[in-house]
């Protein structure tokens, strides 16, 4: 299996996870059990996910010239991601307080800051870098239009795009969906399709949708109900591994990035997927974001890949 080359373009976290019994509801006030500080953001979780997976990544993303600056991009240093597009500006690094109830179900309220300061420009500047990657992966943490200019920039370089649309925009441009793969939870797609998705056959239907959207390959992850691919011309089901779920909050990045780098290294399709699902499983095992993304090892041998 061959080592990709994958640029993300995304935010930069910093989480602090409570525990609690349940989440609490608008006008309510809970007693946490415990309080953790943990390295986050989509984009760096994503980054993460793909270098354990066994990519070689190139992160673009900003970081504030506060306290926390240093520390995130030190992080995805130690982590082997490549950091030259990583610039302090003078803004708060992005913060994210997640709360994670009895059952590993989360809430999570996310502060942009530093992150809504990536703009076009730093994607322009760094599309040489970028040509030079087999994929790019996009979310949607950061600006509409830095992420369009993402897009872009794959397209004249011919380099496959994946999009984890979160948080779903309720409002974006139609050339936000006209990407080579989309990969949105059943929230986020009942959110770009306008309908509701609960189930096998409404997730079939807002996949239709987001391919006839513009997406060449729409991926619906459905959490413990495993995930929906469809490529325009058949729907696949595949299940999810059963598993003792502590804390969901990364499971969605340990997907996206797990699927970059198998798409990446010219899995199959069946392949990459099943990849994904167990790094997304295997996520769910582990309190906090980065600290339960799994490395290609433990991945592999869950899907009997090998290394």
């Amino acid at each position: 299996m061959r080592k990709p080359s994958i640029a993300v373009v995304g935010s930069i976290n910093l989480d602090l996870v409570i525990q609690c019994k349940a989440l609490p509801q608008a006008g309510e006030t809970l007693f946490g059990s415990d309080l953790t500080e943990y390295y986050g953001g989509k984009g760096a979780n994503q980054a993460v996910a793909a270098a354990r997976a066994g990519s070689d990544v190139l992160m673009i993303g900003r970081v504030g010239d506060d306290s926390f600056g240093a520390r995130l991009r030190g992080n995805l240093k130690h982590e082997g991601i490549d950091c030259q597009e990583v610039l302090a500006v003078p803004a708060p690094s992005g913060f994210a307080m997640i709360t994670v109830d009895a059952q590993g179900d989360n809430s999570i309220l996310v502060v942009p800051g530093a992150n809504a300061a990536l703009k076009p420009a730093d994607v322009l500047s760094a599309e040489e870098r970028i040509a030079e990657c087999d994929l790019v992966a996009l979310q949607l943490e950061c600006p509409q239009e830095t992420v369009l200019a993402a897009v872009e920039v794959a397209k004249r370089h011919q380099i496959p795009v994946l999009l984890d649309p979160a948080p779903a925009p309720n409002a974006f441009s139609s050339k936000l969906l006209e990407v080579d793969w989309i990969c949105p939870n059943e929230s986020e797609a009942a959110t770009l399709t306008g309908r509701p998705v609960t189930d096998q056959r409404s997730a079939e239907a807002a996949a239709v949708k987001l391919h006839e959207a513009g997406a060449k390959h729409v991926v619906i992850t459905r959490g413990a109900s495993g995930c929906l691919h469809y490529d325009g011309e058949q729907s696949k089901h595949m299940n999810a591994h059963e598993i003792d779920c502590v804390d969901s909050t990364a499971a969605g990045d340990a997907f996206a990035g797990a699927l970059s780098f198998a798409l990446a290294a010219d899995l199959s399709v069946d392949e990459a997927l099943a990849f994904a699902c167990t790094a997304g499983a295997l996520a769910c095992t582990s309190l906090g974001a980065q600290t339960a993304i799994p490395r290609h090892a433990q991945i592999a041998a869950r899907t009997e890949l090998g290394d």
